[in-house]
Formats: structure tokens, sequence, C-alpha cells
């Protein structure tokens, strides 16, 4: 089932493990971006996907290009524009020591691109499901316009939809997200979230109590109509080690186990776990094992290295029975 993503790539520099970017020597290069990284995890378990984007019109964007290729990711709907690629750093984090995002986006390849420039209809011909954050949004005129109308044919065309909510500080205030957010929603089938990230949209955290996160997604279904609301729960108990858990509430209210994991990378996890949840969700699952499904996305991403998850079925699986023996 082919389900199309649309984001920016950005270029990600990260120093060794243990060395803070005040100190670094040397930055190892990955690739991603929110959407991408979905477009990139649903490929791995055998979803056909497509990724709209604009790529920088040189050996940078091509690389990025390359990138979401090997992956199996469609690029034939993203296009190829004059301008820079957008990056940011990431120091890790470790123990009690908190990570650190530093952006250097602005004025970007993507965000400078028009909606008229990308083949919004050409890519969504056949899609089973288009795939949005609230990441895109915050990009400028230009990306808020390009998510409106993508969602509006999406919706037209009679795809499904999802939008994780993904709100970043360093982009954009509380406010204006909020308002981006709000005329998009209309548009939306199932909307994703961490718990204590919905009161943005004027619901109550739901923190990590499941009575709680069953009263932020019904809000969230009701104020806004949405089909279904998935929510991730985090207890971090530090930067290297994390409890995950999930809930989704559609026809019924599910809860996930709840996955203790000692962090490799914690960047990407919420996008596994959106991409989880579609895979799930398309090919059947109940609402039960798909927000079970999905939450082990997220704690298996947090054992790699890097922004992307490409993993199988049977490696998920793995992760809910706890089989961590050595394949030989």
């Amino acid at each position: 089932m082919k389900v199309v993503t649309l984001g920016e790539i950005l270029l990600r520099l990260t120093p060794p493990f243990g060395t803070p970017l005040s100190d670094a020597e040397s930055l190892s290069v990955r690739f991603g971006g929110s959407e991408a990284n979905v477009a990139v995890a649903l490929a791995g378990f055998g979803e056909e996907t497509a990724h709209i984007t604009a790529f920088p019109k040189n050996a940078v964007g091509q690389a990025a290009e390359n990138n979401l290729k090997k992956f199996g990711v469609d690029t034939r709907f993203a296009v190829r524009v004059q301008g820079r690629m957008g990056l940011y750093y990431y120091e890790q984090g470790a123990s009690l020591r908190a990570g650190r995002v530093v952006y250097d986006r602005l004025d970007s390849a993507f965000s400078k691109t028009p909606a008229v420039a990308y083949r919004l209809s050409d890519a969504l011909e056949g899609a089973r499901h288009l795939h949005l954050s609230g990441i895109t949004p915050a990009l400028g005129t230009n990306a808020a316009e390009l998510c409106r109308i993508a969602l509006q044919e999406a919706k037209e065309r009679g795809l499904t939809t999802s939008f994780d909510l993904n709100y970043r500080a360093d982009l954009w205030s509380p406010e204006e997200a909020a308002r981006a957010f709000c005329a998009l929603f209309p548009y939306v089938d199932l909307c994703i979230a961490s718990s204590d990230g919905v009161s943005l949209v004027g619901v109550e955290n739901g923190g990590r109590d499941p009575a709680a996160c069953r009263r932020a997604a019904e809000s969230l279904k009701e104020k806004y109509g949405f089909s279904a609301v998935a929510l991730t729960v985090r207890e971090s108990v530090s930067a290297s080690f994390n409890r995950l858990s999930g809930v989704l509430l559609g026809k019924e209210f599910s809860v996930s186990p709840t996955l203790s994991v000692d962090i490799v990378d914690r960047v990407g996890g919420g996008d596994a776990f959106a991409a989880g949840l579609i895979h799930a969700l398309l090919n059947g699952f109940s609402e039960a094992d798909a927000v079970a499904f999905a939450t082990a996305c997220n704690a298996y991403k947090h054992t790699l290295f890097g922004d992307t998850m490409s993993a199988s079925e049977a490696e998920i699986f793995n992760v809910l029975r706890g089989d961590t023996r050595i394949r030989r």
C-alpha cells in the first residue's frame, strides 16, 4: 500500500558520543527529517513509500536523495532546486546530561520552494495514506501552504491522513503553532502526539497516567473530529534510560505494554512510532496490537544511531516478545 510523506530533509552533524558540541573535533554525517524517517521505516516493513521534498541541486542534495533511495523510498516526486540544505547539530545526552539540538536551516531550499513547484496530484495518485508533521508548517508560508494543499487534495482523493504534532520551540511560538495546526486539523484522520505535548492545542496533558491520557485523547477527538488519536508516553529516568509506552483511542481505548530501553540515540523515536502505527492500522492489526507494535518500533529506534529505523516486522515482534538472544 502506497504511503506518501512530505517534509524537509536535513543534514545531521553529530560529535562523538560523550563529546559536547563546544569541544568537538569531528562530526559524523547522517540525514533525517521527521516525515522522511517515517517513510524509511515504512519501506522497511515492505510498504511502498514516496517522499515529497525539495533537494538542493548540488552534491549534498544528491547525497540526501541517495540516502532515501537506498532504503527503498521513491523520490520521483521531489523537486531539485537551487539553494542550501538545512542542517542541524545534535549533541547526544548521557546519564544526567540532556541532549541538545542546534538548528541551521534558515532559508533552506525546502523552505523557499513554493507549493506550486510540486507535483502533488502525481504523488498522491494511487496512494492510500498521507503523513505530515507539525515541523513542516513551522518552516514558513511556503511550507505551511504546501501542507494545507496536500492534506486537502488527499482528503478529496479519499486517502486517510495522519499528523504528528511535533512542536519544536526553536522554530516558532506555541501560539503560532496552535493556529497553524488547528487550520490543518479538519483534514486529519489520525492525530499523533506526545502525552505531555497536547496542551499546545488546548487539551490537558495526559502525563504518564493511562486514565489522564484517555481523557486527553477523548478531548482531542471530540474537539477536532479526529477518527483516532495516539499518544506516546515517556518516562525519562535519565538521558540514557527511558520507559516507553503508548495509547490509542479509535473505536476503543488501548494501552501498550511499557518497554524499558537503554538509549543509543533518542532522535526519531516518535517517527518510528508513527510509522509502526500507520503500518499496523493499514494492514488490519487490532487497535491494541497496533499501539503495541508502534511502541515497540519507538523502543527499537532508540537502540540505533541516526535518525532512521529500517527494521522488519519480525524484528519488532522480537522486541515485544523480549527476545534479545543473539542471531546466529
